[in-house]
C-alpha cells in the first residue's frame, strides 16, 4: 500500500549531551504537520555530525497519525548521509521501528521516502498492515 502527500516542519537546536558536545555531534527538535494519505503529527529528535564535507544524522520520530484513515502510533527510524558539494549523494533511510505500531496501525511495517523541492516536503510511504 502507498500513502502520498506533504508535511511541514520544523527543525529546531537543542543543547547536546556533554558526551555530544565533546564528540562534536549536534542535537535537533523535529515537529512535523502531515497532509494527505498521513494526517497528524509527529514529534522526534535527530543527532547530527559533519566531517569535512560530508554530512550525517539518525532520528527517531513517533508519529501520531491516521495513515489512510487507520488511527494509531508508530516509530520511524531514520539515518542519512550526504556529501555537502554533491546533493545527489544523498542516502536517506527511513523505517518504521518493528512493534511500534498501535491501535488500527498495530503491526505497520513500511518505509518512507522524501522529496524535497521549491514546493516542500512530500513523500511516498510504502507500508503493510496485518489482515484484521
Amino acid at each position: 500500500m502507498h500513502a502520498t502527500g506533504t508535511f511541514q516542519v520544523s527543525v529546531k537546536p537543542a543543547e547536546s549531551s556533554e558526551i555530544g558536545k565533546a564528540a562534536g555531534l549536534g542535537r535537533m527538535t523535529i515537529d512535523k504537520v502531515w497532509s494527505g494519505g498521513i494526517e497528524g503529527t509527529s514529534k522526534g529528535e535527530m543527532t547530527t555530525t559533519a566531517v569535512g564535507t560530508t554530512m550525517a544524522y539518525v532520528a527517531l520520530e513517533t508519529m501520531t497519525v491516521k495513515v489512510d484513515g487507520k488511527s494509531g502510533t508508530f516509530v520511524f527510524s531514520h539515518k542519512a548521509t550526504m556529501d555537502s558539494t554533491d546533493p545527489k549523494s544523498g542516502v536517506m533511510d527511513i523505517t518504521v521501528l518493528p512493534n511500534t505500531g498501535t491501535g488500527e496501525l498495530k503491526g505497520i511495517e513500511g518505509s518512507l521516502q522524501i522529496t524535497i523541492d521549491k514546493s516542500g516536503h512530500s513523500y511516498d510511504f510504502t507500508y503493510t498492515l496485518p489482515a484484521q
